[in-house]
C-alpha cells in the first residue's frame, strides 16, 4: 500500500484507524434510514448510532479521556465501546524531503485482547453497567510514521503520524466484568493472588494487578487476606455497583 503524505495529514482530525472501524459499524449496525453515524445525544456526539438504537463508540485512545462521555450516555442508553489492538502491526515510514522511499518492518511486538486492562483501569465500574458493553477488535495495522526530528527525538526522529485499519483478525465482546475471566487462558484457583492470576492470563503480572483492580472495585471480587505481600482475593456474591 502506498501512503501519501498529504492525504494522511487530511484525516488526522479523528484518524484513519477511528475512521475505518466508524465505517465498518455503520455498515454492520446501521443499515436503516434512522440510524446514522455523528449522531448528537445531549452535549456529546457518538460515533455510530445502530437500528437497535444502541450507540457505538469507538476509542483507539485511552479511556480515561471519555470516561465522563461514556458515563453520561449510559444513564440513557445502550452503549458499546470499541477499542482497537494491534495484533499485528506493520511500521511504516512515509517518504519526505529526506527520505524518498517508504520503508515497512513488521513490529516483534504482537498485542493481546487482555491488554485493554491497561485501560479499564480508568472506568473499572462501567463494565458493571446494564447499559454498557465493552468489544476489543484484535486488527491488522500500519503504522504510519514521519521524519519530525524537531519534535521528538526517540525513535531517531520518527514522529507517530497515525494508524491505518489493514484488516480485522478478531472480535471480543465483554457484557459484563465477569466475562473478563474470559481472557484465561488456564484454571483459576479461588481464593487467588496477582501472581496466580497472571499464570492462569498468560500475562505479565502488571496486567493482572490492574484485572485484580478492577474487578474488586466491580465488587465481582473481594480481598479476604494476605500471604506474604500479596493480597488474596476471593469471588464475591453477585452485587452490582450500579
Amino acid at each position: 500500500m502506498v501512503y501519501s503524505l498529504t492525504v494522511i495529514i487530511g484525516t488526522l482530525n479523528e484518524g484513519p484507524l477511528h475512521q475505518a472501524l466508524k465505517a465498518q459499524y455503520a455498515r454492520r449496525y446501521a443499515a436503516s434510514s434512522r440510524a446514522s453515524s455523528e449522531v448528537p445525544v445531549g452535549n456529546y456526539v457518538a460515533d455510530v448510532i445502530g437500528d437497535d438504537d444502541v450507540l457505538y463508540e469507538i476509542q483507539t485512545g485511552g479511556f480515561g479521556a471519555i470516561r465522563r462521555k461514556l458515563e453520561h450516555l449510559v444513564a440513557e442508553h445502550k452503549v458499546v465501546l470499541v477499542h482497537p489492538i494491534a495484533a499485528v502491526r506493520v511500521i511504516v515510514k512515509v517518504p519526505d524531503a529526506r527520505d524518498a522511499d517508504t520503508t515497512r518492518r513488521r513490529s516483534p511486538k504482537r498485542g493481546h485482547p487482555a491488554h485493554v486492562l491497561d485501560q479499564l483501569v480508568y472506568i473499572p465500574r462501567l463494565l458493571a453497567h446494564p447499559n454498557f458493553e465493552l468489544e476489543v477488535v484484535m486488527v491488522e495495522e500500519d503504522e504510519l510514521r514521519v521524519f519530525d526530528p524537531k519534535r521528538v527525538r526517540r525513535r531517531g526522529g520518527w514522529r507517530v503520524l497515525g494508524r491505518q485499519l489493514v484488516a480485522v483478525v478478531d472480535r471480543h465482546r465483554f457484557r459484563c466484568l465477569e466475562d473478563l475471566f474470559d481472557l484465561l487462558e488456564s484454571p483459576l484457583s479461588d481464593p487467588f493472588t496477582t501472581l496466580e492470576l497472571a499464570d492462569a492470563l498468560g500475562q505479565p503480572r502488571r496486567l493482572a494487578q490492574k484485572m485484580a483492580y478492577i474487578l474488586r472495585e466491580g465488587e465481582v471480587t473481594r480481598i479476604c487476606g494476605k500471604t506474604g505481600n500479596s493480597l488474596i482475593y476471593r469471588r464475591a456474591e453477585s452485587n452490582s455497583p450500579w
